[in-house]
């Protein structure tokens, strides 16, 4: 099972007097990994290589390094530990000592790697989203419920008879989580799913 990170992460280590930064994040699509890689990057460094992985949607850069001396790398070192729906930006601020092709191989690499060794994980959990309906009498107990049975509430509107939501669920609890709303509402709720989406946990 495929993991991606919880939030930002920063790795900074100095090789042969370059100065190499890495940071990385999780990203859901090329749109979220473009603005990632646009907010960390320091128009002042020399170099600001990345890639990025989202599902089967991959890219990498190696800005003005030799090619293939780091975007792949980095992306490589994505592919390695497992991970998924992650980008990672590193930096390096040239110190005045060339590193040759096999050096900045490693130094990319495993500069990206060791920023994604310290960071936080978890595990990426595919969601069916359900739409239903829920009369205001059972609305304590189903907001109750909810989080028991993994469900992300991703909206809540209110009429004048109870509440509509739309729910995100794992994919491999669809069906128990429609019939467990149904029984807990002596089938006052009837759940429909919407489509499959990508979620984390």
């Amino acid at each position: 099972m495929a993991e991606t990170l919880t939030g930002r992460a920063f790795f900074e280590k100095e090789i042969k007097k370059s100065r190499f930064i890495a940071q990385a994040a999780p990203v859901g699509s090329e749109d979220e990994a473009t603005a990632f890689i646009q907010k960390v990057s320091d128009p002042e460094a020399r170099h600001n290589c990345w890639a990025w992985k989202a599902g089967a949607q991959y890219r990498f850069h190696d800005a003005d390094e030799p090619s293939g001396t780091a975007g792949r790398p980095i992306l490589q070192v994505i592919e390695a530990q497992g991970l998924d729906r992650v980008a990672v930006v590193v930096t390096r601020w040239f110190g005045g000592i060339k590193l040759g092709a096999g050096g900045l191989v490693r130094a990319y690499g495993g500069t990206a790697a060791e920023c994604l060794r310290l960071a936080e994980r978890e595990e990426i959990v595919e969601r069916t989203r359900l739409s239903f309906h829920c009369p205001f009498s059972d609305l304590a107990l189903v907001g109750a419920r909810l989080p028991g049975l993994g469900a992300l509430i991703e909206s809540e509107t209110f009429d004048a008879e109870g509440a509509a939501y739309v729910v995100a669920v794992p994919c491999d609890d669809v069906a128990e989580v429609m019939t467990r709303l149904a029984d807990l509402t002596s089938g006052r709720i009837v759940a429909r799913i919407m489509d499959e989406i990508n979620g984390n946990s």
